[in-house]
């Protein structure tokens, strides 16, 4: 048998877990909610403000719940079953899209009514993701682990596509429709994971222990893992300080001259390239040197960035998005697997939330990053000047942990 073949036969095994699919669905349906509120929140907070550091806000206002309450998330994480706290915060992210709903329904809101709203929206996020990430390896077994990463990866990639051009769509219809369809796919991810069954028993930590402690259990874990924390450590950097998705707004209208339907557009760009990219990772396997494959996909990240900030066509900004994303998903991919096959089930929900809050500042404190520093320089020379930052971790993070680099093979599990 070929190992397109072989690979083939993975992914319909794959599909024959029921728990797996409906976790799939409820990816889709929570990943489409979640992108069609950032270009909606993005467009409106621009035309209310017209301001890069109140752009920069929203990434602030939804990372700040996530610095709080990550310590509490992972500690109930392991504590707790994890379908119903993936299913409850979906439910919270529900209620604020429903208030924003509420509020364009009686007129234009003020941005603070906006922030309030993406704050709740980080709380539920904040529990989100660290809980889903230690859910899916009860989904499915220890060998198919890699591929069903990197098929849940497809799932968010595929909204990721999808939502933010149609929410440009319904945005020219009115904010609060964007709004009640960005509800209605959350609706629908509470129903599909609450459906979703494990094949094996979870794992729950005693309880006793601060939520504190236990989480200072996953910090250390992972500082003992050396490969685990640079490759952490690499991802949060990099997107960090060459995010430029906060930005989007200012570009389009600014520099490409284009509205909310080509705001959506660029905000679909990276998910294509990623979603072609985690397809292909789930037919043909990361399986050798994936250290040095990481390092190269976060230097084509950097160098992609650049080439996004210096295009003023439309056509090349959402090529060089593409490639970003493409690169992006690389790592993405690497260090979900790697992280939850390296980790016992019993800590998988604390290491998540540490992996989580490192996501956190690589997006939405990047944003809030990148909203400065295009207020303080310019849109251009913002996004550039990230693009050779990531470049520069890059290089250094290579040097700095050897463990990473030299790294071949994932864990078998």
């Amino acid at each position: 048998m070929t190992e397109a073949r072989a690979a083939a036969t993975d992914e319909a095994r794959l599909f024959r877990q029921r728990g797996f699919v409906c976790f799939w669905v409820a990816r889709i349906c929570s990943a489409g909610g979640y992108q069609m509120l950032g270009v909606a929140v993005a467009w409106q907070v621009w035309e209310i403000t017209g301001s890069a550091v109140a752009l920069g806000l929203v990434g602030l206002a939804q990372f700040l719940p996530k610095l709080m309450l990550m310590p509490l998330a992972g500690n109930w994480a392991d504590r707790f079953d994890r379908r119903r706290l993936v299913a409850a915060a979906q439910a919270l992210q529900l209620l604020g899209l429903l208030m924003l709903v509420w509020a364009n329904w009686r007129g234009s809101p003020p941005p603070g009514l906006i922030y309030a709203v993406l704050v709740v929206n980080g709380i539920g996020r904040s529990f989100e993701m660290p809980t889903t990430q230690a859910l899916l390896p009860a989904l499915v077994p220890a060998a198919m682990l890699a591929r069903a990463v990197a098929m849940a990866a497809s799932a968010f990639q595929l909204s990721t596509i999808a939502a933010p051009v149609v929410a440009g769509f319904l945005y020219a219809l009115g904010p609060r429709v964007a709004y009640g369809v960005a509800g209605s796919l959350m609706a629908l991810a509470v129903l599909a994971v609450l459906a979703a069954r494990p094949l094996a028993a979870q794992t729950r930590m005693a309880p006793g222990r601060s939520a504190w402690r236990n989480f200072v259990d996953g910090l250390h874990f992972i500082r003992r893992q050396r490969a685990v924390l640079g490759a952490i450590s690499l991802d949060m950097m990099a997107v960090l300080l060459g995010g430029a998705t906060a930005l989007l707004p200012i570009v389009a209208s600014e520099i490409l001259h284009v509205d909310a339907r080509g705001l959506g557009l660029l905000r679909a760009a990276p998910a294509v390239g990623a979603l072609a990219m985690s397809l292909w990772l789930a037919r043909f396997a990361l399986r050798r040197h994936v250290g040095r494959l990481m390092f190269a996909s976060v230097a084509l990240f950097g160098a992609a960035t650049v080439l996004f900030g210096l295009s003023s066509s439309l056509a090349l900004s959402i090529a060089s998005l593409v490639v970003l994303g493409a690169a992006d998903m690389v790592s993405m991919v690497f260090r979900g697997a790697y992280i939850q096959l390296a980790t016992p089930d019993s800590m998988r929900g604390r290491v998540g939330a540490v992996n989580g809050l490192f996501i956190g500042a690589s997006n939405q404190l990047g944003e809030f990053e990148s909203g400065l520093t295009a207020a303080w320089l310019g849109v251009v020379p913002a996004i550039v000047i990230g693009g050779l930052a990531s470049l520069v971790v890059a290089v250094v993070w290579a040097r700095h942990f050897p463990e990473l680099w030299h790294l071949d093979r994932l864990p078998s599990g």
